[in-house]
């Protein structure tokens, strides 16, 4: 199982975007405190539709927190500000792989100390970011390509003929 880690979230709509494809990829969803919305927010729980009881969650009062709580972890740092690729790792089941808030992303200091561990997707220069949840989809669908997608239903039936 993976983990992605939301550092402070503060747009509901994107955290229950996140929520869903954790939930459909087995990942395991982790939150730092502060955020920018109650949990019970009704976008919130819209965007997750139907996939609540298949979501393991954990909230975290701050940064120290989660990694006091989750010491021994191997992290990833997603940010635009990193020289390496998300392509570049090799992810291994276990890996904690962290997002910043949408407007300012992760914090620099945390950036600097972990430079060697952080990640980007590529873009034009002209653009600032991706979104938060699509960043997400595409770097745990990664990891989980690179591990062969342990545990996912990969082959698909059609409802009223056979392939």
């Amino acid at each position: 199982m993976f983990n992605i880690v939301l550092v402070e979230p503060e747009i509901p709509q994107n955290t229950g975007n996140i929520a869903r494809t954790c939930a459909a990829t087995g990942a395991k969803l982790h939150i730092v405190r502060p955020m920018g919305f109650e949990i019970d927010d009704k976008k919130l729980k819209r965007a997750g539709l139907d996939y609540w009881h298949l979501l393991g969650v954990q909230y975290y009062e701050n940064i120290q927190d989660f990694f006091e709580k989750t010491k021994g972890g191997r992290y990833y740092y997603a940010t635009t500000k990193a020289l390496n690729t998300y392509c570049d790792v090799s992810f291994e089941e276990g890996d904690y792989i962290l997002f910043g808030k949408e407007t300012k992303g992760l914090p620099e200091e945390l950036l600097h100390d972990n430079r060697d561990f952080c990640i980007r997707i590529p873009m034009i220069n002209e653009a600032r970011s991706l979104n938060l949840s699509n960043s997400v989809a595409i770097v745990i669908y990664e990891a989980l390509r690179q591990t062969g997608f342990d545990k996912l239903q990969s082959v698909g039936e059609l409802h009223n003929l056979k392939w």
